[in-house]
């Protein structure tokens, strides 16, 4: 049984590498095999086709993601704080991964939904329901924000939100173009324009400086 799990975890942690690293399209089911050092069959003892196993890499990525964003976010400390603090965590994944590989390997959801979204209808659907996890996830931040008045009062708690995500997705997007994790520092900046706050006073109770 021991092997049996072992084999399993080897298959997924290989493909997660190796989707990262090239993306879904041009990896073979003997590619992957051959990285995670099992035999073929082991692959179709656990997983039906190769887009069964990119499902479950997206599962076990989210699970593991979502824990690490539901701490930051959940986190006791000032809404906003608590945004910026997701912010230098992605940039930090970022920077780990640069100096794992070699280069930025960018965010696995935002590849796989430019590589697979006319592609793969069961991929682009898990990948919409994730993404709209993490907005519901900055959703909740951002009203707590707004409710204290750290925001502009017109602002849409919802739509702000999925701003938040989309840049998010967009600056890892940069990061992994230019090789530079350093292109995510500018989400702050442009969070607090986003939400109206403009200067904000760095010794305010709840209200993360811009500097």
């Amino acid at each position: 049984m021991g092997r049996t799990s072992d084999a399993r975890d080897k298959i997924l942690s290989a493909a997660q590498t190796l989707i990262e690293q090239r993306g879904y399209t041009a990896l073979g089911v003997a590619e992957i095999c051959a990285a995670a050092g099992v035999p073929k069959g082991s692959f179709y003892h656990f997983f039906e086709s190769k887009q069964a196993l990119a499902l479950t890499v997206i599962d076990e990525h989210w699970t593991e993601q979502r824990r690490q964003w539901t701490g930051l976010l959940g986190a006791d400390r000032p809404p906003l704080q608590r945004l910026r603090d997701l912010f230098e965590a992605t940039e930090k994944v970022q920077r780990i991964g640069q100096q794992d590989n070699g280069t930025v390997v960018g965010c696995l959801f935002g590849n796989l939904a430019l590589e697979l979204s006319n592609q793969a209808d069961d991929v682009r659907h898990r990948l919409q329901e994730i993404f709209d996890e993490q907005i519901k996830l900055i959703e909740k931040v951002v009203a707590e924000a707004h409710e204290r008045g750290d925001t502009a009062a017109t602002v849409d708690t919802h739509t702000a939100a999925q701003s938040i995500v989309a840049q998010l997705e967009g600056q890892v997007l940069f990061a992994k173009l230019l090789n530079d994790p350093g292109q995510i520092e500018a989400m702050w900046r442009n969070c607090l324009a986003l939400l109206g706050v403009v200067d904000p006073d760095p010794t305010r109770p709840g209200v993360a400086g811009s500097a």
